[in-house]
């Protein structure tokens, strides 16, 4: 009999990533949620509820295993593996939410997990290597493949199985490789035991092949359309998969015997129930439970509203190609019998829309409806102009429903911040308004120009905005790495000073130069300070400086375009697929984006109305850029420099986050490697972006805490190995920290250091004006209200008028001369 829905099981708030069942009255979930959740029922009959929810990581639970019960845990264990590259242990039935044990060794992400009867686990991670543990003590590692290790079946206590993105599987015995199976033509995701035969395994490349365990392949299941991620074999020995073409398959006799089309663009896992079942675990959030026996089938109004959701699933017309109505059939197209099962058909419905249906059971069924293609001619109007889409949405009873707009280049939650401030509606509704366009529309989006060039990608080239663009003169020093421009010149408005010593423009004011102004006052974070020329009078007092100068300059749009470029690219490689930005992670990202180009563009009275960033979605930014190349880092270096600025406090933010950030600039830049270099090898192009940005985005840290540990790295600094606009962003970070130094509870270890590092700037910098000037305010604002100065200082101060000829130096350097009473 066919398989329909059982229940489904809503609880997790992401991905659901791992399902295990070992009887039919428990399963177990692993989430991106960070959480596992136990699913009890007293009896197969009876509706599934949740009894234990273990918070098993700060990162995503990606795997989970069951371990058989003993007198310690008479109910079992619970075994889960995440990102952190931690296996926790709990004992069911316990009443504590804290692992009994926990398994240390992986170095990255554990992304599988498998046990064998006797309390044997082995685990699977993105560090190449598998790993077999007994007694809840490490016992030996498996270690051969040359990329992550993504699935790992145990055939016994000391036989097993690994599958890696190398495209390859590999039998081991104990710790020893006995055999190679070579077959798949892509990363190999998923392995299950097959009785009698041997074993499956299923792949990118969109097969499941079937292998004896000498390494013949017995068949190949041909029927996904993408990525299968996951494999069990049901107890009469069917096969059942998941993958990204949104369907669970039941595979009999070689043969798809079965299509269950799921409401989500991924199918992460499948699992058999020993009575049958299957149960299956989507990016939508949700497990669900698929029975063949009837009595076990949801109600028949459940059924009805199930189909419907499948039916209404928008399909994007790109998987298909440009589709032209009115060359389809109509649905009497419907009357003849699919070929085979998983077949899909475009029908034009009488209204004239593109309904796609797959042949599944003995029927065609219906599962979704093909948006408009992109470029399509048909456009609507709204308010004078426009736009590819207007949806109606209904968001009160009663009321009348709203407009909501969008183009098919927007950023999907752009699109919903503009809905909510246009209607005056709460910023909770933001994720739900920008899940409503993704689903409406397929995910459709247009490609971003390509009319820039990366300087050293080659790709498209992450520009400054149009309205701080740089232009490029005659004399022009050398390319700043980042934006692939010469410097940043003053907007036709600002003053310029009268002194050609000074015109250097200022990288992220747009000023010539910075210059304080007498008597400052304190602004806020959000407001950029802007620079003023002084003028040159021996009374003009300059000291203290309070107002730090973050670096807040950006392009959003840009930005947003570079990063999903790299990621294109490192999906589409076979050994980087598996560092890429998944569906659930683009949807924090796109929420980022969003945010920063609102905040980016209102004005500082509206910015505190601003829904702020979740901590959640600045953690997916700090997990991506921990995996992805050290040469592709820059962009997202550069998002963690904006979300600094512009959200130095995200909410549900952990008591350490400050410190994570911080940890995580300096290891994407390498910081550590990179100060030990010789300097044969230290301008490395990727590297010296990386090291800029990252001290550009240090630089705005000091709205947050972490600055002793992190003027320890910068101690560190071999100044001789800066280019120009890297000791640019280093004086204006010690310059930021002079302005915030007063403050009893800042830095404190830090001082020194600061003091040591402005010192080094004041007598190595004989170049760049700006650079050694601010370094010079940083001077004077530590000496400013030191009622015991040291007076050695001024052997630094005194030869930097005569270094830099300019009124604004003369001026800061009398001053601070009179502080030191020399």
């Amino acid at each position: 009999m066919a398989y329909k829905l059982s229940t489904t099981l809503a609880g997790h708030s992401s991905d659901v990533r791992a399902i295990v069942s070992p009887s039919p009255t428990l399963v177990v979930s692993a989430s991106r949620d960070h959480t596992a959740v136990v699913w009890r029922r007293p009896d197969d009959k009876s509706p599934f509820t949740p009894s234990a929810t273990y918070k098993a990581s700060e990162r995503y639970v990606n795997a989970v295993a069951f371990l058989d019960p003993t007198p310690q845990a008479p109910q079992g264990y619970v075994v889960t593996g995440s990102q952190d590259a931690i296996i926790n242990v709990y004992a069911l039935g316990s009443g504590s939410g804290d692992p009994i044990y926990v398994l240390l060794g992986h170095s990255s992400n554990v992304c599988s997990l498998a046990t064998t009867p006797s309390g044997a686990i082995i685990s699977g991670s993105w560090d190449q290597t598998a790993r077999v543990w007994k007694n809840f003590q490490y016992e030996f590692e498996l270690k051969g493949h040359s990329a992550s290790v993504l699935a790992v079946l145990a055939l016994s206590d000391d036989q097993f199985l690994t599958a890696s993105a190398d495209k390859t599987i590999k039998l081991w015995h104990h710790h020893k490789e006995i055999r190679t199976f070579a077959g798949h033509t892509d990363a190999v995701r998923g392995l299950a035991l097959i009785p009698d035969i041997g074993f499956a395994s299923c792949s990118n490349d969109t097969e499941i092949r079937v292998w004896t365990p000498e390494g013949d392949t017995v068949y190949t299941l041909t029927g996904h359309t993408s990525f299968v991620y996951s494999l069990a074999v049901l107890p009469n020995g069917d096969i059942v998969s998941g993958g990204e073409d949104r369907t669970v398959r039941v595979w009999r006799d070689g043969e798809c015997f079965q299509t269950i089309v799921q409401p989500a663009i991924s199918v992460w896992t499948v699992t058999a129930c020993p009575n049958g079942d299957i149960i299956s675990g989507a990016s939508d959030f949700n497990v669900r439970i698929f029975s063949p026996a009837e009595e076990r089938w949801a109600p028949e109004a459940d059924l009805k509203a199930y189909e419907d959701h499948v039916a209404s699933y928008a399909v994007p017309s790109q998987t298909s190609g440009m589709v032209d109505a009115s060359t389809l059939p109509g649905e009497e197209a419907l009357n003849t019998p699919g070929t085979k099962e998983g077949q899909n058909k475009l029908v034009k419905s009488p209204a004239g829309r593109v309904d796609v249906y797959t042949w599944t059971g003995g029927t065609w069924m219906k599962v979704g409806e093909m948006t408009d293609a992109v470029g399509s001619t048909t456009k609507k109007m709204y308010r004078g102009r426009e736009w590819d889409y207007v949806f109606e949405v209904d968001v009160k009873e009663g009321a009348p429903k709203l407009k909501l707009p969008y183009n098919a280049n927007e950023n999907h939650y752009v699109a919903a911040q503009r809905f909510l401030n246009d209607n005056d509606l709460p910023p909770a509704y933001l994720d739900q308004v920008a899940k409503f366009i993704e689903q409406q529309t397929g995910g459709i989006s247009l490609p971003a120009s390509n009319e820039f060039v990366d300087p050293y990608t080659g790709a498209s080239r992450y520009q400054a905005s149009a309205a701080t663009q740089p232009t490029r003169g005659a004399s022009a020093p050398a390319s700043d790495p980042f934006t692939g421009a010469s410097r940043y010149q003053a907007p036709s408005n600002n003053v310029a000073n009268s002194h050609p010593q000074g015109n250097f423009g200022d990288p992220f004011t747009g000023a010539s130069r910075y210059t304080p102004t007498a008597q400052q006052t304190p602004v806020t974070p959000q407001a950029a300070p802007q620079a003023t020329p002084q003028a040159s009078t021996s009374s003009t007092k300059v000291l203290p400086v309070i107002s730090t100068l973050p670096f807040r300059q950006c392009n959003v749009a840009a930005m947003r375009t570079k990063t999903l470029q790299i990621n294109e690219t490192l999906k589409s490689e076979i050994t980087t697929s598996v560092v890429s930005i998944s569906k659930s992670e683009l949807q924090a990202f796109e929420r980022t984006f969003a945010f920063l180009q609102t905040a980016s563009t209102s004005t500082s009275n509206s910015r505190t109305q601003i829904l702020g960033l979740r901590w959640v979605d600045v953690d997916v930014v700090l997990q991506v850029l921990s995996r992805w190349p050290e040469s592709q880092h820059f962009p997202l270096i550069d998002l963690l420099r904006l979300i600094t600025y512009f959200c130095p406090s995200p909410s549900n933010a952990p008591p350490n986050y400050q410190v994570q950030i911080l940890d995580t600039l300096l290891e994407a830049c390498s910081w550590e490697d990179w100060v030990g270099l010789p300097e044969d090898q230290i301008h490395v192009k990727s590297w010296e972006t990386n090291i800029l940005l990252a001290l550009r985005a240090l630089t705005n840290c000091f709205q947050i805490d972490g600055q002793n540990a992190l003027f320890s790295e910068l101690s560190k600094t071999r100044y001789n190995t800066l280019n120009k606009n890297q000791r640019l962003a280093l004086a204006t970070l010690l310059f930021n920290f002079s302005c915030v130094a007063k403050a009893a509870d800042v830095g404190s270890q830090a001082r020194p250091i600061h003091l040591n590092l402005v010192t080094k700037v004041l007598q190595e910098e004989t170049t760049d004006s700006e650079t050694a000037y601010r370094a010079l305010v940083a001077l004077g604002n530590r000496v400013y209200g030191n009622q015991r100065p040291d007076k050695s200082l001024w052997s630094v101060v005194e030869p930097m008028p005569a270094r830099f000829n300019e009124d604004r130096v003369k001026v800061l350097t009398a001053e601070i001369k009179q502080l030191l009473k020399v």
